[in-house]
């Protein structure tokens, strides 16, 4: 019933899984993608401070799974996806599983991030619905998990019919809720990408089959299409002697305090008009302030008016504006509890007006963000955002990414040992033994 023919959008992901090699990787992606590794990492480490990691690790769950996303503070790509922490987590624990006579090397390592790179962002790219702040599935969830898959097939060397397989059963395993963002469950939706991606390779390797058409578009009864309500599969070309990456010409958003990312445009924006209004006042007084009018997308799971909890409140354009009002940044404690239920913060809130102006679209490519002060004295200052630092259009600079990743791996690790892992993600395209690089976690 479910023989393939020779070439389907199925056979051709998993033909280019499996064909693809450390040459088609260009000098942009391999720095892009190493920037994203570091900062991943960086990442992760932080996130083992966090409660949702303690909740996990006292279920002897695997550790560096769930981490990663537990202050949603990871990269975010377009269309709207956390694609590393899908990926490298499998791909750490596969390069230390690996016996040592078929130990990828890093150049092998980077190769197989990428894939799993590939693949997600292709994927997304078959359906339009994919392109904005998601509504019914949470992206890594979906596209994560067939990431993950892919990218640990080609770390172990699969077949093209073994990788076909892989994406096949990570198909099964995928999927999450949007309805659990903001909430301590979020995090297990990229810990469980990474992992059933993982499992999806190793079942695989092992002889398990699925349906070899997952990808494809079949009437009547849903593979992959299933995630979305619009849905055009496109095959992707084996590479002979070039290969364009999506990445080559889709960067990265990195963020600078842990939060959805949209919360970056009006953090940006609140900051513009904060000192604009210190200018107008010699000083921040909420009490000359009578409203506060925020102009952002329409986007339920990420309008707050006065959220209870730290997971809410990385989910709340409100509660993210007026943090950066009062306090002139936002960063790891602005989310603690004593934080969030502040008095002189709940005051601010109360002043808060949400406007959804119609150009600005809820779609990390096009939107905005715009804060205005409406003053007691009749007066009304204004700070907009359309591209924040830290976005693909406003990259973080190096500097600006290594202070992050030091910032947040000195809440784990000694300074020799950052260092360390610094150099050895710097120059991972030499490095003999990839599995070194877990090694240093």
């Amino acid at each position: 019933l479910w023989s393939a023919p020779e070439e389907t959008v199925t056979s051709s992901f998993a033909s280019f899984i499996h064909a693809v090699r450390p040459e088609h990787l260009s000098k942009t992606v391999r720095h892009r993608s190493k920037r994203m590794i570091l900062d991943s990492i960086g990442v992760g480490l932080v996130g083992t401070t966090t409660h949702v990691f303690n909740i996990a690790l006292s279920m002897s769950l695997p550790p560096f799974l769930w981490q990663t996303h537990s202050m949603d503070f990871d990269d975010t790509w377009h269309p709207a996806t956390h694609p590393s922490g899908a990926v490298l987590p499998a791909l750490l624990a596969a390069s230390q599983m690996l016996p040592p006579s078929t130990k990828p090397n890093g150049m092998d390592f980077l190769l197989a991030f990428n894939v799993g790179l590939e693949v997600q962002g292709r994927l997304m790219h078959f359906s339009t619905e994919a392109h904005n702040i998601p509504k019914r599935f949470h992206p890594p969830s979906v596209v994560g998990t067939m990431g993950s898959a892919a990218a640990t097939a080609k770390l172990m060397s699969l077949s093209t019919a073994q990788c076909a397989h892989a994406l096949g059963i990570a198909a099964s395993l995928a999927g999450a809720p949007l309805a659990n963002a903001a909430t301590q469950a979020k995090p297990l939706h990229i810990g469980n990408a990474t992992r059933l991606g993982f499992e999806a390779a190793l079942l695989a390797a092992r002889g398990m089959e699925a349906n070899p058409l997952i990808l494809d578009d079949i009437p009547g009864c849903s593979g992959f299409s299933a995630f979305y309500s619009v849905y055009q599969p496109k095959p992707l070309s084996t590479p002979i002697d070039h290969h364009e990456f999506l990445l080559e010409k889709q960067d990265i958003a990195f963020k600078r305090f842990p939060a959805h990312l949209g919360m970056h445009w009006v953090v940006d924006a609140a900051l513009s008009v904060r000192n604009l209004f210190i200018n107008y006042a010699g000083s921040f007084s909420p009490s000359l302030i009578r409203t506060i009018v925020l102009k952002i997308p329409v986007s339920k799971y990420i309008n707050r008016p006065f959220p209870s909890s730290e997971h809410q409140a990385r989910h709340s354009f409100q509660f993210n504006a007026c943090t950066a009002l009062l306090d002139g940044e936002v960063c790891l404690s602005s989310f603690a509890e004593s934080s969030i239920q502040r008095q002189e913060l709940r005051e601010l809130l109360d002043k808060v007006v949400v406007e959804h102006p119609e150009d600005n679209v809820a779609n990390f490519d096009k939107m905005y963000g715009e804060v205005a002060l409406l003053l007691h004295s009749g007066d009304v200052l204004t700070g907009k955002c359309d591209t924040f630092y830290g976005h693909w259009r406003k990259p973080l600079s190096k500097e600006s990414l290594l202070k992050k990743f030091r910032s947040n791996a000195s809440h784990v690790l000694p300074e020799e040992k950052i260092e360390t892992i610094i150099t050895m993600v710097d120059n991972l395209e030499n490095l003999s033994d990839s599995s070194q690089l877990a090694s240093t976690l």
